[in-house]
């Protein structure tokens, strides 16, 4: 009932969205559309854009929130009446938005808000006037600033003086934010109040604070310049003028949150200069000790606090970690006792997850994901995960009904919290701990009526990140062994009439080693513009080929070479992704993707193993063609579902995505979105049948595909619903290939060959 609820106010909402959201307004109000800045500038002036942003930024009060010239939020509030008495109702006056009227609005009050606004700027003496323009059911304001050049900083002058805490600030004036010629800003001064409390705080000034310092202004009206002097207050407390050092380290990795805040129990744990506040801990004092840099000793700093918190929140064995610093109860001033209060996790954790999938190719059916997580297996803070996955899918209608294919993929990975090296590392001062990652998988496929598969995969790397932005992943032996067995006739039959899906079945043990880098500014919340790269690289068979020169043995793709009774695939393969984030005020955002990928065979191969081939098409790449079936170049793979596994790959792929997301109502997103791309075959490939990669006419065989999208984003999941049409088909013949022209929405056959609908989770990028 609750659902029905929801989803009849999401259609009630867009029913009454036409609407203008005035026809119910109280007699005689007007309902207020906003603001426009009006700016005239006196003289030349750079900032022209910040300017006109931070007078916008003191508009008062906000619009009704609208999307495409409509107000749902508003239609609800209005449908639902002065006093409703229905349930729904009453819930779509909560979840709606009251008119925002124009008697609400003070300009006069606005006016004086943009002025000290633009103050803050550099412009220390703008006039603003506003003009109210009314429409019959409308009104807005239009405000008009007359703004001069704005002051620019002449100079900032550092204090001087004897003392440690005064040479300290005035050394670090070569790291300044505040550059002569720049445009006042307060922000700014702000901001370098803050750096140097911070690198006060990193050098024992526990108790300093950015408000203990200010600028004075000396400005001059002949060339509307400003000469800063940067001093101390004279009324600073006496403490935060001296440097703190670390005396003594607790840590009680057994803290519970009724715990008293200052108390320390009596069973402890002397281990290098800190007190553990238990006899036994249950993760070993020295693993612990590794992530804590406040040492006994030691002047206190920030940073070491801050990597300490990172640090241990990151081994992934606590829930809550805190850092309490206390004056220590010592003869001498200057000194701080660290509690640090660890809240433990569940050692151990047992996960049932069961789901329904149905895939574009009409298999439907089952999968069951068993896990069970144990966080401290040696007593190290070693992550050990056991999983044992299975899925059943069949085709229940159509020509190939009855046709199903099951699967089961068991899995354990052990991650240490340190790197696992012959040798000894050096203690870094990055914020996250580095892990090892050692995992064995095994999966079997049963494809009814075609083959077993058996695969085995073994992995052992490292994982670790330079900061929240940036991660690396460095695999040096990445194996991958797979068999295909039972293998029926009409699968035979398949791969005798592709050579290029034969050799790729053929080459079936693939051992490397494989590197990842990511960097991610999504993290960075609040940031215009976001940027986001990952890149991967890896290469495989060249230990052995190596050992064969060494032996005397020539290998080739027609002699090749193989381990344990299989041809080793042999290959250099590089992609990168790359995407821009343009979140704009109205919290849309317009999003930019460009991938490209490229694999060369080589040595003891002349192709790619299949799992290492590129694909192109479905919910995450171009989501007007089906999944996998846009490719190589030019050729048209087969439409027939029940084979739909075996599509061929490519050697290089290119793809471009463009989307502009944008709210709805609530939870409710939409979007609208391009994506184009292809994928194709090296002309060293032995597929004659498909056309191979060419420089000069690779543009011209461009899928392109556009669509609309529906998400439901509840922050913690995210359902996706993608329909999209072709817009070309480079399978076409030329001339032919853009179908634009014959878009016919109205026609039921068009409509079943061109109109694909992805449903997924999460975003496609």
């Amino acid at each position: 009932m609750k659902h029905f609820v929801y989803i009849s106010a999401v259609i009630a909402c867009l029913l009454f969205a036409s609407c203008s959201g005035t026809r119910r307004l109280p007699e005689g109000e007007k309902l207020y559309t906003g603001a426009d800045i009006k700016l005239e500038y006196e003289g030349k002036i750079k900032n022209k854009k910040t300017l006109k942003a931070e007078a916008e930024s003191a508009v008062r009060p906000k619009t009704n929130k609208g999307f495409l010239g409509m107000r749902p939020r508003l239609c609800m509030y209005m449908y639902a009446g002065e006093a409703p008495k229905s349930k729904f109702k009453k819930w779509l006056k909560k979840k709606g938005e009251a008119p925002v009227l124009l008697s609400s609005v003070k300009p006069s009050a606005t006016s004086g808000f943009i002025d000290a606004k633009l103050f803050n700027n550099g412009v220390f003496k703008s006039s603003t006037q506003y003009k109210i323009v009314e429409k019959k059911k409308t009104g807005k304001v239009v405000y008009t600033c007359h703004i001069h050049k704005p002051y620019t900083i002449k100079e900032l002058k550092f204090p001087a003086g004897n003392t440690d805490l005064i040479r300290l600030i005035a050394f670090s004036e070569e790291k300044t934010l505040i550059k002569p010629g720049q445009d006042y800003n307060l922000d700014a001064l702000k901001t370098e109040r803050v750096r140097i409390d911070a690198m006060l705080k990193d050098n024992g000034y526990y108790y300093f604070n950015p408000d203990y310092l200010f600028f004075g202004a000396d400005t001059s009206e002949t060339d509307r310049s400003v000469t800063l002097k940067l001093a101390v207050k004279d009324d600073v407390p006496e403490k935060a003028l001296h440097i703190y050092h670390i005396n003594n380290v607790y840590i009680d990795p057994d803290f519970s949150l009724d715990d008293s805040k200052d108390s320390l129990k009596n069973d402890t744990l002397h281990f290098e200069n800190a007190f553990f506040m238990v006899k036994e801990p249950k993760i070993r004092p020295r693993v612990m000790l590794r992530s804590v840099y406040l040492r006994k000793g030691e002047v206190y700093s920030r940073k070491n606090h801050n990597i300490t918190l990172n640090r241990l929140m990151s081994m992934g064995n606590f829930k809550f970690v805190r850092v309490n610093l206390v004056e220590s109860d010592t003869s001498a001033p200057g000194y701080l006792d660290a509690k640090v209060l660890l809240t433990a996790m569940p050692k151990r954790t047992f996960r049932s997850e069961l789901d329904l999938v149905t895939k574009s190719n009409d298999f439907t059916g089952p999968r069951q994901n068993l896990s069970y997580q144990n966080r401290n297996t040696f007593n190290g803070a070693e992550l050990f995960n056991v999983n044992m996955a299975g899925s059943f899918e069949m085709q229940f209608s159509g020509k190939n009904k009855n046709i199903y294919s099951y699967s089961l993929n068991p899995k354990v990975e052990l991650f240490i919290p340190r790197f696992v090296v012959p040798f000894k590392t050096p203690r870094t001062n990055g914020m996250y701990v580095p892990k090892t990652r050692i995992s064995l998988g095994y999966n079997y496929l049963k494809r009814m009526s075609y083959f077993d598969m058996r695969s085995f995969q073994f992995l052992f790397g490292y994982k670790w990140k330079e900061d929240i932005r940036k991660e690396h992943e460095l695999n040096p032996v990445s194996i991958n062994y797979t068999s295909v067995k039972n293998k029926s006739e009409e699968f035979t039959t398949l791969l005798n009439e592709n050579p290029f899906l034969k050799k790729s079945y053929e080459e079936q043990f693939i051992a490397g080693a494989t590197y990842s880098y990511s960097y991610n500014e999504q993290v960075l919340t609040g940031k215009k513009e976001q940027y986001f790269f990952y890149g991967a690289a890896e290469i495989a068979g060249n230990a052995f080929s190596l050992g064969r020169a060494i032996a005397g043995e020539r290998i080739s793709p027609d002699n090749p070479g193989k381990i344990i009774g299989s041809v080793y695939s042999q290959y250099a393969r590089l992609s990168v992704d790359g995407r821009s984030y343009f979140n704009f005020r109205n919290k849309s955002k317009l999003v930019l993707r460009l991938y490209g990928g490229v694999g060369k065979p080589y040595g003891n191969s002349s192709t790619l193993p299949y799992i290492k081939q590129f694909f192109s098409g479905g919910p995450n790449s171009i989501r007007a063609f089906r999944i996998n079936s846009v490719g190589p170049g030019s050729f048209q793979q087969s439409s027939d579902k029940k084979n739909a596994f075996l599509q061929m790959g490519g050697d290089i792929k290119l793809e471009s995505n463009i989307e502009y997301r944008y709210d709805i109502f609530r939870f409710l997103k939409g979007a609208v979105f391009a994506d184009a791309g292809n994928i194709w075959l090296m002309k060293s490939n032995p597929a004659n049948t498909v056309p191979a990669f060419s420089v000069s006419t690779f543009y011209n065989e461009i899928a392109v595909g556009a669509g609309v999208g529906l998400r439901a984003d509840v922050s913690f999941f995210v359902l996706r619903f993608d329909l999209a049409t072709p817009l070309r088909k480079p399978w076409l013949e030329e001339g032919h290939r853009w179908v634009t022209d014959k878009i016919s929405f109205g026609s039921p056959s068009w409509r079943s060959e061109n109109l694909i609908l992805n449903v997924a989770i999460g975003y496609p990028f």
